[in-house]
């Protein structure tokens, strides 16, 4: 492609609302531009890293039986009122009306129309296993679209399907997949970790995540460096020193005026945070209230919780927390509530003694409280957000946070799809049984995104052979000058003639101008033509990850360039 006929709008500034690396270079070299808020169009430079990134998960996907379909993006409403999602998903799905008054909505996901699928054609246990994936736009009404492509409104997923007999059918599948993603990530130069991860609303027994180490994530990952155990936050379990034994001590109801917070209330009471009760109430849908209690120094997972309690949960409202417990947020505690409700303590205050708890009245505090004794706990379980230094749960190492994106999740989901839509087979038995099913996401626009987060300099993106939209930048000083011109248009016919993707800037613009250019979109391989060096018969080779230069026979060019590109493309 020469330059002067390009769309390749690139911009010197950085853009005012672009905050991450990735947002800031894909915008200043012309990949994206955007729409409107979440909504991105991808330019021809963007888009044909886009293709690349593509092409290899379809390969790797083909390769371990995956059959790619096309699955429609505008779905009938009635098969996500089948498995829930319609009301799980809330203000995040769009919803819409045909002329016909029919409700719609645009697919965030494809496992209804999958299931839909499959109970209409699926018949016996001789139909499976089957692979079926697709590469295809998806639409979430994110309430804040930040990060550039990272998080928007519409993006582009690769999303795939197994469906199988039976549990050990299943895993193989999930192995399967987990293998193909490995070389996805691998091909595509990325930097990469695998954690365990909520299933969220997608459900079923398990799921792991494939995290890019990054500044710009969104997901907070922890670590342990010594074992290799990491689990993302929504997950995460760590071992914590227990507090040291205090003795028991009377009930004592104490004022704590305008004291509502943990930190106001143990500076108030001259008490330490992790002696206080966290207490929050929350409402287990459709409306059970649930008290969740804490240690004052540890933070609620609500992952956990809401794995904990299978159902979608909520805060209770204001309003909900004076009438369940007769007093405001700040001042509840588990000490004579008087409505009956399920209380879910953490471990980490199990047969604590002597802690301080709300009253269940305003400006009041119970101190004495031991939960064996005082509180109807109804389970123990992990609810807390493990932390830096915590203890690895497997080696005893301290832990470490670090930030991430995600790049793709993998789902076992089991039957919770396939019984709730009657997506069934007739086993070698002639018995019906519900389908057992998994689900694999790559979010393709986050491959791209997170190469660029780790692969950048000062000057722009640094892209290796694997995304390159062109492997080769030719780059003539005055392509005015005869001579120069014409040991351009030579090395640009021979990349051709040997299949490789070189840009030639033939553009009347300074010298600088072109350098600055070329940086910025970082093509692995810069050829630099200048009239010096021309004279020598020469031309300077420049390699953009290293930034190192060297003069190589213009003649041989071509050939010498083409066997780096081969050589280094499979390293």
């Amino acid at each position: 492609m020469k330059l002067s006929q390009a769309y390749i709008p690139t911009q010197k500034e950085i853009p005012s609302d672009a905050v991450i690396p990735s947002h800031q270079l894909m915008i200043r070299a012309g990949l994206v531009r955007p729409l409107a808020a979440g909504i991105y169009t991808y330019l021809p430079l963007g888009w044909r890293v886009m293709r690349k990134a593509i092409d290899i998960i379809r390969e790797e996907m083909d390769a371990i039986g995956g059959q790619e379909l096309l699955m429609p993006m505008l779905n009938p409403i009635e098969i996500w009122d089948e498995t829930g999602r319609n009301r799980d998903f809330g203000d995040e799905m769009f919803r819409l009306k045909d002329r016909k008054n029919r409700a719609l909505n645009l697919a965030p996901t494809h496992e209804e129309v999958i299931c839909d699928l499959a109970r209409k054609f699926v018949n016996s246990y001789k139909d499976l296993p089957q692979i079926w994936y697709q590469i295809q736009t998806k639409f979430r009404d994110e309430p804040r679209p930040r990060s550039g492509v990272l998080r928007t409104r519409q993006f582009i997923m690769k999303d795939s399907y197994t469906l199988d007999v039976d549990q050990e059918a299943l895993n193989t599948g999930y192995d399967l997949h987990a293998k193909a993603y490995h070389s996805i990530f691998r091909r595509c130069g990325l930097r990469y970790v695998v954690v365990g991860a909520a299933s969220g609303l997608m459900g079923g027994s398990g799921s792991q995540e494939f995290m890019a180490e990054s500044d710009a994530g969104e997901d907070t990952l922890i670590l342990c460096e010594q074992c290799g155990y990491a689990a993302n936050t929504e997950v995460a379990e760590s071992t914590i020193e227990p507090l040291e034994t205090a003795a028991s001590a009377a009930l004592e109801k104490v004022a704590t005026p305008g004291a509502y917070t943990i930190e106001e209330v143990a500076a108030f009471l001259q008490r330490e945070k992790k002696e206080l009760i966290k207490t929050l109430v929350y409402i287990r849908q459709p409306e059970t209230p649930v008290m969740i209690l804490l240690r004052g120094d540890h933070d609620l997972n609500e992952n956990k919780l809401q794995t904990l309690l299978g159902h979608v949960i909520r805060p209770a409202h204001p309003n909900e927390i004076k009438q369940i417990c007769g007093a405001d947020a700040g001042s509840v505690g588990p000490v004579g509530v008087s409505q009956k409700l399920t209380i879910l303590a953490d471990n980490a205050i199990r047969d604590q003694k002597n802690m301080v708890a709300g009253a269940n009245e305003n400006d009041y505090h119970v101190t004495g409280v031991d939960i064996g004794r005082d509180a109807a706990v109804d389970t123990f379980a992990d609810l807390r957000n493990a932390s830096s230094g915590d203890a690895c749960i497997q080696c005893g190492a301290p832990l470490i946070m670090t930030n991430a994106i995600e790049l793709g999740h993998i789902f076992k989901l089991g039957t919770k799809y396939s019984e709730s839509m009657g997506a069934t087979y007739l086993d070698e038995h002639g018995k019906d049984r519900s389908i057992v099913m998994g689900s694999y996401g790559i979010g393709v626009e986050r491959i791209v995104a997170s190469f660029i987060e780790q692969n950048n300099d000062d000057n722009g993106i640094i892209w290796n052979y694997a995304l390159a939209p062109y492997a080769v930048h030719i780059i003539p000083v005055n392509y005015g000058d005869e001579d120069i011109r014409e040991c351009a248009d030579a090395l640009y016919r021979g990349f051709a003639g040997r299949s490789v993707a070189a840009l030639l800037d033939d553009r009347q613009v300074s010298p600088g101008f072109k350098f600055k250019d070329a940086d910025l979109l970082g093509l692995p391989l810069q050829v630099i033509i200048g009239k010096k060096s021309l004279a020598q018969g020469k031309v300077e080779l420049k390699h953009r990850n290293t930034c190192t230069s060297e003069l190589i026979d213009a003649g041989e060019a071509v050939v010498k360039i083409t066997a780096i590109i081969e050589q280094e493309s499979t390293q």
